[in-house]
């Protein structure tokens, strides 16, 4: 599937910056210190309101735009590429994604004016979002959240947990799904940095995707303003059951993390790097052709997903997002272990990139709610399978498509 000239044109600018990000990954890796620095170039560049409409003062850049974008940012820094995600899943909830859901006359005038203050905040401020799901409980339970909102005279006071919260020290916002007691309705609030109430602890020392710095929120009764309600109550759900692309968003960085890997080891196996060429070693060049096979195959398929990306997908079309997980979140450890095997000890030796790109991949096969587990369940479920073969080239609105609404 090619480019549009809007995707061209991003892409090429985050490719120039690129090198830089590059550069500094392995010292985030190291000090598991957030990508400030890349953060900032991102800012000047005006990516920060890259799913902004341009007639807000955004780039304009749509769920399938977005995803080429971090795909290249992954190429260069997946730590930034995920925490990136993070920020821009805010903005697609509120813009694209509510725009082509079912709100009424009320919703969609509450939605226009919060939305007019995120997107103020981000493009005149240099705001920078977090969006924290993950509470840590089963993720086949389909009752939403267990972090709750309590009504209060301007907004209400939340309390709870949220594990692995990209950005953790460094979001001016966190925007966490929360529910008002006997209310089935999530709602999407927008905790301030710096909040009475608001605690970031614990460790950050993970295995990979250091640099997004996920510690933990405590939220004891923080205030939270009326107007950092940023979706009517109710549209998180919908968009859970109509438009659950949305919850493919991290999977776009893996497939930079698997370009990169294919770079490096392309660039290694032909002595660009230290000088000695691999060429004419039938073992190695196996492996570096099953490498660019995998790579190829989870691009294109993360592609096609993301361009039937919308409401109400057809079995076919969710059957396709969830493989496109699939593929990519197991194929870049794959390849990253490929890698190894074709490149030798050496390759593993700091500051070459494949020992960091090894770990950052092993780490997407288990970020839920649409973790490879979750997804392969869904797609090895038998109604699921038949009515999504049958209906290959079927239209769009089709029931059996619907999302439960799952915490992280």
């Amino acid at each position: 599937m090619g480019m549009s000239e809007l995707q061209h044109e991003l892409v090429g600018r985050v490719r120039e910056l690129g090198p830089a990000m590059a550069e500094r990954a392995d010292r985030y890796d190291r000090e598991a210190s957030f990508p400030d620095e890349n953060f900032d170039d991102l800012r000047d560049a005006g990516f920060l309101g890259l799913c902004i409409p341009t007639s807000e003062g955004g780039l304009g850049a749509d769920f399938a735009t977005y995803a080429r974008v971090a795909e290249e940012l992954g190429r260069h820094c997946g730590s930034t590429a995920l925490a990136f995600n993070m920020h821009t899943a805010t903005t697609l909830l509120a813009g694209q994604i509510s725009d082509e859901l079912d709100l009424d006359d009320v919703d969609r005038a509450t939605l226009a004016r919060r939305r007019e203050r995120l997107y103020a905040g981000i493009l005149d401020d240099h705001t920078i979002h977090a969006q924290p799901f993950s509470e840590g409980l089963d993720p086949r339970a389909t009752k939403g959240f267990a972090t709750m909102a309590e009504p209060t005279d301007g907004g209400y006071l939340v309390s709870g947990k949220k594990i692995f919260a990209s950005l953790s020290t460094s979001a001016d916002v966190h925007n966490v799904a929360c529910m008002v007691d006997g209310d089935p309705r999530i709602r999407l609030l927008g905790v301030p940095a710096g909040a009475d109430g608001l605690t970031v602890t614990g460790e950050w020392d993970p295995l990979g995707m250091r640099g997004t710095v996920s510690k933990t929120l405590l939220l004891d009764k923080v205030f939270v303003p009326i107007d950092n309600e940023w979706l009517p109550p109710g549209v998180f759900n919908q968009m859970a059951t109509r438009w659950p692309h949305f919850y493919m968003t991290l999977s776009f960085a893996y497939v930079g993390v698997m370009g990169a890997v294919a770079d490096f080891t392309g660039r290694y196996l032909s002595g660009e790097i230290d000088g000695t060429s691999r060429a004419g070693n039938p073992q190695k060049e196996y492996v570096w052709g099953d490498i660019q096979v995998r790579y190829e195959q989870a691009r294109a398929l993360a592609h096609a997903a993301a361009g039937e990306a919308g409401p109400d997908p057809s079995p076919a079309m969710l059957r396709r997002a969830w493989s496109s997980v699939v593929a990519t979140m197991e194929g870049a450890p794959a390849i990253a272990s490929a890698a190894v095997q074709a490149c030798g000890g050496r390759s593993l030796l700091r500051p070459l990139p494949l020992e960091r790109l090894y770990r950052d991949a092993r780490c997407g096969a288990t970020m839920l709610p649409w973790s490879a587990e979750v997804c392969r369940e869904r797609l090895g479920s038998l109604k699921a399978g038949i009515e999504g073969i049958a209906g290959r080239d079927d239209g769009r609105p089709v029931t059996s498509a619907a999302e439960p609404v799952e915490p992280a």
